[in-house]
């Protein structure tokens, strides 16, 4: 894979097939807390297979247009899910799987305050926050067994915003 790649914008039905989308509704699905407070149920698929779900915090330096990609990697054994703490974008890049390699690379543009949940085995880039450095809390599966695969590629690719 060469060339340059375009950063769209983060929507639900794009990113359907990689994973969720995690962000406010425009309305919750409950008001809770003696109606202080709009609960927006059940946002993301957390899947693990053995092991357990564990909490993170990931502090990443900020990364600035065009990103090089040089990697991309899979968690087989379970879903991952990033939600920053900050309003700080971040680039997610995904890729489908074909016979154990990534293909199709697919890049988006958080808005400030979305997160994202990436199904388990889904080929992405690490986290990237744009223009300044960004805070996550990381949900995904914590244990033992093999849950890391990367895929270098011969040469960096390029990624930029959509004009």
């Amino acid at each position: 894979m060469t060339g340059t790649l375009i950063a769209a914008p983060l929507t639900e039905q794009a990113f359907k097939p990689f994973g969720d989308v995690i962000s406010l509704r425009d309305t919750p699905d409950m008001i809770i807390n003696q109606g202080m407070c709009g609960r927006h149920h059940d946002l993301a698929r957390v899947d693990i297979e053995g092991g357990r779900a564990g909490i993170s915090l990931f502090d990443a330096e900020a990364r600035h247009w065009p990103c090089e990609i040089a990697l991309v990697e899979r968690h087989p054994l379970g879903s991952q899910a990033f939600l920053p703490l900050d309003r700080t974008p971040f680039l997610v890049v995904v890729a489908d799987d074909e016979a154990g390699q990534p293909a199709g690379l697919r890049a988006f543009v958080t808005a400030p305050g979305q997160g994202v949940n990436l199904l388990r085995g889904v080929w992405h880039g690490v986290l990237c926050p744009i223009g300044a450095r960004g805070t996550y809390a990381v949900i995904d599966r914590v244990g033992d067994g093999e849950n890391l695969e990367e895929h270098w590629f011969d040469s960096p690719i390029s990624v930029e915003p959509v004009p």
